[in-house]
């Protein structure tokens, strides 16, 4: 027998995420966190230079360097392009519980996020972000494309801003119920 709505339950208004703001906060926090990867293959290309000084070393190694950012760019820029990431990008209601989390297009269409698919959280003065978990080890690759998929992940993300929530009374709830899922500190 169908559940009906909680009536404990935060609903907020309709928002949809805009790509471009997506896209600009998901690059700023792979690049935070992985600005590294991109010294790797400048060390690499340059080492011949040591023993051989070269400009050409030195301009390969940098021409390399800026096709591997522009390619890890790419990847991260490829969450908006693709049929999987839809759901991220459409115009949505949200209803909050102890359960779940509704993403409801409409009244009868909807998807259900269950809190242990939320990694981690965090609260700005803009709103709150909830990542979610990447794949589990027995849905990824093996091999060689394993390793490439478990390092290069990209975030995944809902964007749940102040303006959305009816009341302060439905932020304070939020607020409290992160907390209690020990996903906010």
């Amino acid at each position: 027998m169908p559940q009906g709505a909680n009536p404990l339950a935060i609903r907020t208004k309709k928002y949809q995420l805009d790509k471009k703001v997506y896209s600009s906060m998901a690059l700023t926090q792979v690049w935070k966190k992985d600005w590294w990867h991109a010294v790797i293959p400048l060390a690499l290309f340059l080492i011949p230079a040591i023993f051989s000084f070269s400009w050409w070393w030195v301009a390969f190694a940098v021409i390399f360097t800026i096709l591997f950012v522009l390619l890890r760019s790419a990847q991260v820029m490829g969450v908006t392009q693709v049929e999987q990431g839809n759901p991220l990008f459409e115009k949505l209601m949200y209803e909050i519980d102890q359960r779940q989390i509704l993403m409801k297009r409409n009244e009868r269409e909807g998807m259900a996020l269950t809190w242990d698919m939320i990694e981690r959280s965090r609260k700005d003065n803009d709103g709150f972000m909830l990542w979610l978990k990447p794949a589990a080890g027995t849905e990824m690759p093996t091999g060689w494309k394993g390793w490439i998929a478990r390092t290069f992940t990209v975030p995944v993300f809902l964007l749940l801003p102040m303006r959305i929530f009816n009341s302060p009374n439905d932020i304070k709830l939020m607020e409290s119920l992160l907390r209690r899922k020990s996903l906010l500190a």
